[in-house]
């Protein structure tokens, strides 16, 4: 299907019969649900829970979900996102402190800012927080990308204008951003761009759910500071783009398959440096 489609075919809302996409996400959200829990994945354990969430913390600054000059969330977030209490949180961000990871300032625009994407502290934790799970992040790697297909094809089927036009200014802010977390945030309005063309809340959620389950907890995608990948990042959102704009659902399906395999190469490459860093 290519050519923008007629009025009535943009007319699917939250009235229409159920369809595949809805079937998908009613057997993944299934499995999900009768699966064990990935210790990662589930509130951290209690007995090391400052460890835990000062490894994840380190190992999210590593694979780029929080880049230098970002402020984390702030410790009652973080105590949500993570499962843990506020004093445990307070006590891992006093641990990341004092590695250098983070700086923590007063006053009105206070908070804890991340200092550098790498530090002394950085391989390790990046091999306790990713190397036992492993397997799983395949697993997930695998899943993440069925679903963003899915995510990708049914946004082709249901955009509407409003859609195409926040789907190109996404990837114009893409193009023209200037620091690391200009791109960041160009980069998370294009996805939540293509997941609210789909018009589907259950599917948006189920993305989010396992973009969380990927990314260490915390519903922030993983993106390395490096001009590669944004190069690469920059050209398939166009393509994405272009692809929903047009109604082709095959094409739009295969390039976002393709382009979510960007989060897989990050969290490798970190363990890949975590796992040098020790030879």
């Amino acid at each position: 299907m290519t050519g923008q489609p007629e009025a009535d075919d943009l007319g699917a809302d939250a009235t229409r019969a159920p369809g595949p996409a809805d079937e998908l996400f009613r057997v993944i959200t299934q499995v999900l649900d009768e699966g064990a829990p990935a210790p990662l994945l589930g509130p951290v354990r209690v007995s090391t829970a400052a460890e835990e969430v000062s490894d994840r913390l380190i190992t999210a600054v590593a694979v780029g979900e929080f880049l230098p000059g970002d402020r984390l969330p702030v410790e009652r977030e973080l105590a949500r996102l993570l499962g843990v209490s506020r004093p445990t949180v307070r006590e891992a961000i006093s641990r990341l402190q004092a590695a250098g990871v983070v700086d923590i300032r007063r006053g009105r625009l206070g908070g804890t800012y991340v200092r550098d994407s790498w530090t002394e502290v950085s391989a390790p934790a990046v091999r306790r927080t990713l190397l036992p799970r492993w397997p799983e992040f395949e697993q997930l790697f695998d899943l993440r990308g069925l679903v963003e297909e899915m995510v990708a094809r049914t946004a082709a089927q249901r955009r509407r204008p409003e859609h195409v036009e926040r789907l190109r200014s996404a990837v114009e802010a893409y193009e023209s951003a200037e620091t690391g977390r200009e791109m960041h945030a160009a980069d998370n309005a294009f996805h939540q761009a293509v997941l609210d063309a789909t018009g589907n809340p259950q599917i948006i959620a189920l993305s989010r759910a396992l973009l969380t389950r990927v990314a260490l907890g915390l519903p922030i995608e993983p993106n390395m500071d490096v001009r590669e990948v944004h190069e690469r990042a920059l050209r398939e959102h166009s393509a994405i783009a272009h692809a929903i704009a047009a109604g082709d659902v095959e094409l739009a399906g295969e390039i976002a398959r393709e382009h979510f395999t960007i989060t897989a190469d990050t969290l490798r490459e970190a363990l890949s440096r975590g796992m040098a860093a020790e030879e």
